[in-house]
């Protein structure tokens, strides 16, 4: 027990010299983080003397598409509805991808970003389009993986 006492209080040595700041020296993370980082393009998208709605717009315009197509897929418009959302989901990834500072639609980092709401919005749109009845696109291959799966031949 000793040894191991010994090794996580090497872990989280510091030294400091004069006139300067303290640095860490082992390459070893301590075992409790005390802060993260604000993801890339983590600030605000408008100027702080701005109300809060304007400094965080681009979350409000893809919650708020969200929100229409949840309505709009309760109302019985089911296809266009989760259209919408996808969409939105596209429209997040492309904020994103194009503007500096997007608020608290920046999670992660701008790649892990873009990442998945692209996939997420791709999959939502490619689902609706695929839809029963009447599909507006056919995708012959998953007809036959699906026929497949459940038949076993």
């Amino acid at each position: 027990m000793p040894a191991e006492d010994a090794r996580a209080g090497a872990a989280t040595r510091v030294t400091q010299h004069a006139g300067q700041t303290p640095r860490r020296t082992t390459r070893r993370f301590p075992r409790i983080t005390r802060d993260t980082a604000r993801p890339e393009g983590g600030g605000r998208a408008a100027s702080g003397a701005s109300p809060a709605p304007a400094r965080q717009w681009p979350l409000l315009v893809v919650l708020g598409a969200v929100a229409l197509g949840l309505l709009l897929t309760a109302l019985d418009v089911f296809r266009w509805g989760t259209l919408l959302i996808g969409a939105a989901l596209l429209a997040g990834a492309v904020m994103r991808w194009t503007l500096p500072s997007v608020g608290m639609l920046a999670v992660r980092s701008r790649f892990t970003d873009i990442a998945t709401y692209g996939i997420l919005g791709l999959a939502i749109v490619l689902l609706t389009m695929m839809a029963q009845p009447k599909p507006w696109i056919e995708i012959p291959f998953l007809k036959d993986t699906l026929h497949f799966t459940l038949n076993g031949k």
